[in-house]
C-alpha cells in the first residue's frame, strides 16, 4: 500500500467473499446500494489501490476497499462493525 495511503480499518464478513457494493454499505463507506453504483462506475472506488468499476466485484479477507480517503480492509470474524467514520 503506498505511503500516502489511510490505514484500513477491518470489516468483518460472514461468508468467504462479498460483493463490492454489499460491501461499500456494510463498511459504511455509502448509505445505500443506489449510491454505491454511480461511485463505482465513475472510478472513485479503489480495490488493493486500483481503480474498480465492477460492483459485482467479489473481495475476500485481505483486500482493501478505498472511497474518499477512508479504507476498509475486508477481514473475517464476528460480525461486529465499529467504524470511525
Amino acid at each position: 500500500m503506498p505511503a500516502n495511503s489511510p490505514e484500513p480499518v477491518d470489516v468483518p464478513i460472514r461468508d468467504d467473499s462479498i460483493r463490492l457494493g454489499q460491501f461499500l454499505k456494510l463498511a459504511n463507506l455509502v448509505e445505500t446500494g443506489a449510491e454505491a453504483k454511480p461511485v463505482i462506475a465513475d472510478g472513485a472506488v479503489l480495490v488493493n489501490d486500483e481503480v474498480e468499476t465492477r460492483r459485482g466485484r467479489q473481495l475476500v479477507p485481505g483486500d482493501v476497499v478505498t472511497l474518499g480517503g477512508l479504507a476498509a480492509r475486508v477481514a473475517t470474524g464476528e460480525i461486529e462493525i465499529d467504524v470511525p467514520w
